[in-house]
């Protein structure tokens, strides 16, 4: 009897264990949703007409849910001289697990100051409450009680810069996502504004941050081209001086652009490749980026951290090898 006994509460456990992978594993494939995904032009303004309230400051990309219902708010900005639709499989990879994604375009040239797309970006996110629902598929509804940021390489500097009140916002902010952020062209290099302090867990957000890293990002493609994410200036770094609650996951075979479209246009299309040191494929980077996220933002955004917890306790279940697996508990800081 108690053999029989250890056998059922081994058996139990075994399960749980199967549930545990099968649904942290989840995440990294298309969810239940199926989404639309439209673009929002900027509102025109002249000097006899004021801007209309029912456009937003800056030309978007939304990726919602099909589905009626009311969804959490997600913005994510591009990286730089990116353009937002490059991002649109992996802003529709998390609006199918239910998330309205917003991709705003930032800018079509810009120089090393941040400045100018910090203050789009607060603009953005401000527009949110008067303008988003209209632009929405029917009985789709955005909850705005908080919102959330995310960003690629400078966009991930762009997002810091929010979280850090660099310009203000009129909704709180519920987490922070930056996918292979940077700071500069290196070590000592810095664009303005800098974030990085080189001062350990010294940025202080006042909500839960995700660190997404690439093991190729700091390596040079050739001898013409100087790492996309350079070391000292990337996502260790950044992650070296978040406070707790946060985590950082590193995709040990991939490079800064690889988790874009399959196939991006066009000569700034051309440049993600050709600059980029790369992985084989874009797509496996491209679903454990979507899936990082996704497992991230129903945790902190909707209080159901079994997905996270998945990874952090299984990291195979990913669809890329992680070289970094990383999480910084607000209890033990407090310790």
């Amino acid at each position: 009897m108690a053999a029989s006994a250890r056998l059922v509460v081994l058996a139990y456990y075994y399960c749980l264990l199967l549930l545990t992978m099968a649904s942290a594993g989840d995440v990294f494939d298309h969810g239940r949703h199926g989404t639309s995904l439209a673009q929002v032009q900027e509102a025109k303004t002249s000097r006899c007409s004021p801007a209309s309230v029912a456009g937003p400051p800056k030309p978007l990309l939304i990726a919602a849910p099909c589905d009626a219902g009311e969804y959490p708010v997600v913005v994510f900005f591009h990286g730089y001289l990116a353009n937002n639709y490059f991002y649109s499989q992996l802003l529709q990879h998390v609006a199918s697990h239910g998330f309205i994604v917003i991709g705003p375009q930032l800018y079509t040239l810009s120089g090393p100051d941040t400045t100018g797309e910090i203050n789009s970006a607060a603009a953005v996110i401000d527009w949110l409450a008067d303008g988003l629902s209209s632009s929405l598929p029917p009985n789709v509804r955005p909850n705005l009680t908080a919102v959330s940021i995310s960003g690629h390489s400078r966009g991930g500097k762009v997002a810091f810069a929010l979280a850090l009140g660099h310009a203000k916002t009129s909704l709180p902010l519920a987490a922070l996502i930056a996918v292979d952020p940077v700071d500069g062209t290196g070590l000592g290099k810095q664009t303005p504004p800098p974030i990085l302090t080189y001062k350990e867990t010294s940025l202080h957000v006042p909500a839960p941050i995700m660190v997404i890293g690439t093991g190729l990002g700091e390596v040079p493609r050739n001898v013409l081209c100087p790492p996309c994410a350079p070391l000292g200036v990337s996502h260790a770094a950044f992650y070296d001086e978040c406070a707790a609650p946060a985590c950082h996951l590193v995709a040990r075979d991939y490079g800064h652009t690889d988790m874009m479209d399959d196939v991006t246009s066009g000569a700034k299309g051309l440049a993600t490749r050709a600059v980029c040191k790369s992985g084989e494929s874009r797509a496996p980077m491209r679903r454990f980026v979507g899936g990082a996220m996704v497992a991230f933002l129903k945790k902190w955004v909707e209080g159901r951290p079994e997905w996270l917890d998945g990874i952090r306790e299984r990291p195979e279940v990913a669809p890329v090898v992680l070289s970094a697996v990383e999480f910084r508990d607000e209890y033990l800081a407090k310790d």
